[in-house]
């Protein structure tokens, strides 16, 4: 059963707190939380990231980028990252993480790149692309609850 989901990407300002914050809306009765590979500690989420989850009606300013470290990856029953090269570094960093990393982009076999500094037209692209594999796995929860 899965009680505790954990989103990974690399600087934890763009897309992990984006995908957080829409499994959260949509799995509320889960532990949701999100960290970075290489994360800023303390930063805050990117303002392009912010202004597009308001305008969904999800407020990420309280965010703040936090480091990948062994008792979230202990802690969390799924880990979700945006690629294969975070799935791998994951898991060879954290062994006891095999099993549970897949990609959000998983069922839909794409991997998520990262908007960062790629302006407002690159961010809606993969929030799009982020909102696709939330959708899939909230699906696939919900089957296995």
């Amino acid at each position: 059963m899965i009680r505790s989901v954990l989103t990974v990407c690399v600087g934890n300002i763009c897309r992990s707190p984006m995908a957080e914050a829409l499994l959260r809306a949509k799995l509320p009765e889960l532990e949701i939380a999100s960290a970075g590979l290489a994360a800023p500690s303390g930063a805050l989420a990117d303002p392009t990231a912010q202004e597009l989850m308001l305008e969904r009606g999800m407020n990420i300013s309280a965010h703040r980028a936090t480091r990948v470290i062994p008792p979230s990856i202990a802690g969390s029953d799924l880990i979700l990252v945006m690629d294969l090269e975070q799935k791998s570094t994951i898991e060879r960093e954290h062994p006891i993480a095999r099993g549970k990393v897949f990609r959000l982009g998983e069922f839909g076999k794409f991997e998520i790149f990262d908007p960062f500094r790629l302006g407002r037209e690159e961010f809606v692209k993969c929030l799009n692309l982020i909102d696709q594999g939330v959708d899939a796995w909230v699906k696939r929860i919900h089957a296995v609850a």
